[in-house]
């Protein structure tokens, strides 16, 4: 075994409390909330325009139909990982509104830039414990002759060489320990680009998997150190992934040779000690 591969086995031996079964089923209340999730984001609104204000309209698409024939209403963006991240604000935002009306019974903080996970949430309910719900988005691959079944790039799970593979140590652009999770959950929306529409987005559709349920073998990167999942949009639904167990899935990415850069190995070192001295000291 390799240094690092030593380092790795040592710090990730917690990892079956991630797999208790508890009285909450956060995936559960998540495919609730989900199917009642309406994208409504339209556009970009610009100031300068050709209305003669005040403006009166009698809905909302009245009003939609206004601002865009007067030239408020630009398109979103269609370049893939800026839309993702408009989809990802609207789906945390609704998200943190419905756990807002559950009157204390959870509770939830929000990551942010470059952050695991995108939303932490807690609560009485979720019986003191956390539960790490992250948020990703995909294209469907259109075929010129054929529904589509695949998306168009693989969804990342994880960033493989930092808190993943070091589950015990809290790492920077971390709530916590990625060990001290009940549950990790991904929100998946997958949805059709459309370029002639200034909301881009058509048949949005929100799935919610266990990441090992639908983890592959491959990196969903040639550049970065990122986890990738199936491309099957039936097997994204289904949790249909390249392994039958959670712990296949977690020894075949931890004995993963990674590379770990500069920065990333000091920060690895730094946390190393500071366990090693807790340790010492306790």
């Amino acid at each position: 075994m390799t240094d690092n591969g030593a380092q790795r086995a040592k710090y990730r031996q917690p990892d079956a409390k991630m797999r208790r079964v508890t009285a909450f089923d956060l995936q559960q209340w998540l495919r609730t909330q989900c199917q009642e999730y309406v994208y409504d984001l339209r556009g970009v609104f610009r100031v300068a325009g050709s209305t003669s204000w005040p403006l009166t309209a009698t809905d909302a698409a009245d009003l939609e139909a206004q601002l865009q024939r007067h030239g408020h209403l630009l398109p979103l963006p269609k370049e893939p990982a800026a839309l993702a991240n408009v989809l990802e604000v609207s789906i945390a935002d609704f998200l943190l509104e419905r756990v807002a009306a559950s009157d204390g019974a959870l509770t939830a903080t929000r990551g942010g830039e470059r952050f695991y996970p995108d939303l932490e949430i807690s609560g009485p309910e979720a019986g003191g414990g956390f539960y790490a719900v992250d948020i990703k988005v995909a294209q469907r691959k259109i075929l010129k002759k054929a529904t589509p079944r695949q998306t168009q790039s693989r969804i990342t799970l994880y960033t493989g060489n930092t808190y993943f593979a070091y589950p015990t140590l809290h790492w920077d652009g971390t709530f916590r320990p990625f060990a001290d999770y009940a549950q990790h959950l991904d929100v998946i929306a997958i949805y059709t680009l459309n370029r002639t529409s200034a909301a881009r987005v058509d048949d949005l559709e929100l799935i919610v998997q266990e990441p090992w349920k639908i983890g592959s073998h491959k990196r969903s990167s040639t550049t970065r150190e990122y986890i990738g999942a199936v491309q099957g949009l039936d097997d994204l639904r289904q949790g249909r992934g390249e392994f039958k167990t959670a712990g296949e899935f977690y020894k075949f990415w931890r004995a993963y040779n990674f590379r770990i850069g500069a920065t990333v190995r000091n920060q690895l070192n730094k946390l190393l000690a500071q366990q090693n001295q807790g340790s010492a000291r306790a």
